[in-house]
């Protein structure tokens, strides 16, 4: 009986390996608006487009949902049935998207208190997309409604891939609406129980602003006038909570009504008009692919564009290890090749899926003259065989992907340093960048964390910009160095706590003792080089790292106090030299301070020292201008980002499974082509 169930189990284990290596699949698509013409016989030809270009997966139902509730409470599915069906027949999975915004008209024209109100106090007709009070309750009701209807309808057809749960949720404007003011006052009784905690917190004791009742609170954007920061920070975590609270809501619909399904979104929770706090979504586990509109521009020549496309993924995908999906890609004027190129990179930060925006050049509405893969005529342009191309390639490799990382490097994230950070030169989403980009141009995996959320199962740690340091943060940070891992710490972080008011401890704050150091105050560079010993002018300033000069440029930089820290790196071109990087010893790790911004040049020299000394592994050797990354033991992608062939070092013989050629010894990539390498 045990060998009879010993054997029953590995042939379990070998069927779900074989099952498993079925299910890797790299997905080419497109998006598609089928309620922009319904018309069948339209319909059927493009499909059999899609099927003939070999994609594989459409995104449909965004910005529709009146398409489906034309009016309050009806209902009309049978069009999107027969949709549903014919893509089923073409084998063509789909992502529906249940667009709970825009909210349709009739629901704006019953309910006003959902249309937005401008900091001014003008209510706003909702003229374009995105008009929406999101945590006005009646417009939740609805909106729960409308998805718990659609993912009912829609849960168990066999051309369902994922459910997509809303679009671009960090954009469009917040409302100023005095309903909105009524639900921020109860969100604060909420937070501070109690009026002294409140005013202590708000520090209204400055410029005669103390409430002696909650409903005296105003909020904190008058017309063009903003508020004290602390108001402003705790305005702006109320409505990233009403923003998750919707957001949540639809993934238990989602769950209950269609449990085991995939669910996707365009995740653009970054926009600078509504920016809120995705890392509550992403470490819920309960949005199990990421997504994002993938738009690197136009160019093929220059790479900064597919930099911060890529750069989106990350910070996106945090600690997930589930596959990625750009569930929007560029086509509109990309240059030929252009957008091949970049879905090849996409592959190396674990992407799965490139769905092209949009399928057709759009007949009307505020994207008509944005180009697509199909003429206004419905006639397929260069974009349609460029994405048939991607189909095609994509096939002969998808069984060793999507790629999974395997970072030992963490960079930290924090939603309220985006808030307060506003106030410098430099955000901390432009200094986390820099730290990416460190890591990007090494062909070395990492991972954006939200340390409060994390593990930090990581060797370093990088606390880019945390200007916002909480209780939970600074413990974490301390434990994690304490038990021997190293943390780098750039300027303008823990310069305030949990509250938005400045540290009146030593700097930085919560962490002064882990860093060994005191921040005194910070100096403007264009002002002291009026004194420069090198003649240097604006924000021009000399870094002497361990006895080799680098030029860097800061706006400010930091007056640092060592207080047991040895100093790494000194500014050397000013009046006198300043202490600018330190290292201190906490336990059984390292805590390192740069009193600058995160760049390349100050950051690059200790990056690889850090690298060596904590054994962090290294990205494939490839020469410059070369994306790279180990797939397995016996597989590597390359791209060549450059307009020059690159040689490639090789030993021995190895295969290319793109284009089906052998190779014995080094092997050259040509301009913008990627390649795929079997090892033997």
């Amino acid at each position: 009986m045990k060998i009879e169930i010993k054997k029953l189990l590995i042939v379990s284990t070998l069927l779900l390996a074989v099952l498993s290596v079925k299910a890797q699949v790299l997905y080419v698509g497109t998006n598609y608006h089928p309620h922009d013409d319904k018309d069948q016989e339209k319909i059927k030809k493009d499909i059999a487009l899609m099927k003939a270009a070999g994609f594989k997966a459409v995104r449909m139902g965004h910005l529709a949902w009146d398409s489906y509730e034309p009016s309050e409470g009806k209902f009309d599915f049978q069009w999107f049935d027969a949709v549903m069906d014919m893509m089923n027949e073409a084998g063509i999975k789909v992502i529906l998207d249940i667009a709970i915004r825009p909210a349709p008209v009739w629901l704006h024209h019953k309910y006003p208190s959902i249309d937005v109100t401008s900091p001014g106090g003008v209510a706003q007709y909702p003229n374009h997309r995105y008009m929406d009070d999101l945590g006005d309750p009646m417009y939740q009701k609805y909106a729960v409604r409308y998805a718990d209807t659609l993912t009912k309808h829609y849960a168990k057809h066999p051309a369902l891939l994922a459910f997509g749960v809303d679009n671009e949720s960090g954009d469009g404007p917040i409302s100023y609406s005095e309903t909105v003011r009524k639900r921020f006052v109860v969100w604060l009784m909420k937070k501070y129980a109690t009026l002294d905690n409140f005013n202590k917190a708000w520090a209204t004791q400055r410029w005669s602003r103390r409430v002696n009742d909650f409903d005296e609170v105003g909020l904190p954007v008058t017309g063009e006038k903003n508020g004290a920061p602390e108001k402003i920070l705790d305005f702006r975590r109320f409505i990233s909570d009403e923003v998750n609270h919707i957001l949540f809501k639809v993934l238990d619909k989602v769950n209950t009504n269609a449990p085991g399904v995939l669910t996707n979104t365009n995740a653009w929770y970054y926009s600078a008009l509504k920016y809120f706090d995705y890392s509550q979504i992403a470490y819920s586990g309960k949005m199990t692919r990421e997504g994002a509109g993938f738009y690197p521009g136009n160019s093929l020549t220059t790479n900064w564009g597919v930099m911060n496309a890529l750069f989106g993924i990350s910070r996106i995908q945090f600690e997930s290890s589930n596959p990625f999906w750009c569930s929007e890609y560029t086509t509109m004027t990309a240059v030929p090749n252009s957008i091949r190129k970049s879905a090849y990179a996409t592959l190396m930060y674990g992407n799965q899926m490139i769905c092209g925006w949009t399928w057709q050049s759009m007949w009307s509405g505020e994207e008509q003259y944005l180009e697509g893969m199909l003429d206004w005529d419905g006639v397929p342009n260069r974009k349609y065989d460029e994405y048939k191309k991607i189909a095609t390639e994509f096939k002969k490799i998808e069984k060793f992907f999507p790629y999974k990382a395997s970072p030992e490097v963490g960079l930290a994230f924090s939603f309220p340093s985006q808030i307060a950070s506003s106030a410098f030169p430099e955000t901390q989403d432009q200094q986390l960048q820099s730290c990416w980009n460190l890591f990007h141009f090494r062909n070395m995996d990492s991972r954006i964390v939200e340390i409060g959320k994390s593990t930090l199962k990581y060797k370093l740690l990088f606390v880019p910009g945390v200007t916002v340091m909480d209780e939970i943060t600074g413990n974490k940070i301390r434990e994690f160095v304490k038990n021997g891992g190293t943390v780098v710490m750039t300027s303008n972080s823990a310069v305030v706590d949990e509250t938005g008011k400045v540290f009146a401890s030593t700097h930085p704050g919560r962490l002064d003792d882990v860093f060994g150091i005191r921040v005194a105050s910070y100096e403007e560079t264009e002002n002291l080089n009026e004194i420069s010993r090198k003649s240097y002018r604006g924000k021009k300033l000399e870094v002497n790292y361990k006895g080799t000069s680098v030029n860097a440029e800061s706006a400010r930089f930091d007056v640092i106090d060592p207080k047991g820290a040895q100093v790494l790196a000194s500014i050397t071109s000013l009046d006198k030299d300043y202490p600018i990087i330190t290292s201190n010893k906490y336990g059984k790790g390292r805590a390192i301070y740069v009193g600058l911004p995160a760049g390349s040049n100050v950051l690059n020299p200790l990056v690889d020292e850090l690298i060596n000394e904590l054994g962090i592994k290294k990205g494939p050797q490839v020469p410059d201008g070369v994306m790279a990354r180990q797939i397995d033991k016996n597989h590597f992608l390359y791209l060549n980002v450059t307009g020059e062939p690159k040689e490639i070092s090789m030993n021995g013989n190895s295969k290319s499974i793109l284009f089906d050629k052998s190779y014995t010894g080094n092997f050259t990539i040509a301009p913008y082509e990627p390649e795929f390498i079997e090892v033997k």
